[in-house]
């Protein structure tokens, strides 16, 4: 097993129809507004950026996020990840009653080398943090899109 190596799968149940949630996580120069965690995006290019995040635990990640599929019609945005993290992220946002669900599914591996050196003992304390992160994500967006 590779201990720097992660899959992750959240699911957001949300009131908000698919196409106005698919409108707000298509922009991620706007998910500091409404997802704490996520520090700072900074916009390299029409697809690309560098993403900062830092959850509970003290320390910050950066990565390049490269955007390698958008295709509303079925609900997907999917990037490329490189940096502190490497590997891919995407969100499939579908129908769901008379909202939608937003699934976000991650596989990565840490390259950051002070994770790295706490992957065993660690491993559970990221998963957590992780968990943590996407709760925070998901009450922001419930919150920012009854702004919106």
């Amino acid at each position: 097993m590779d201990w720097n190596h992660y899959r992750f799968r959240s699911l957001w149940p949300l009131p908000a129809p698919p196409a106005a949630v698919y409108e707000v996580l298509q922009r991620p120069e706007d998910y500091p507004r409404w997802w704490r965690q996520v520090r700072e995006v900074t916009r390299l290019d029409d697809t690309t950026g560098v993403i900062r995040i830092r959850s509970v635990l003290p320390y910050d990640m950066t990565f390049t996020a490269r955007e390698v599929r958008r295709d509303p019609g079925s609900g997907v945005l999917e990037i490329a990840v490189s940096g502190d993290i490497e590997g891919r992220a995407r969100w499939t946002v579908t129908p769901r009653g008379t909202g939608s669900l937003a699934r976000y599914d991650q596989v990565v591996s840490v390259t950051k080398p002070l994770l790295r050196r706490f992957a065993v003992p660690g491993r559970p304390v990221f998963r957590a943090n992780h968990a943590l992160m996407m709760r925070s994500g998901r009450r922001g967006l419930l919150r920012y899109l009854g702004t919106v």
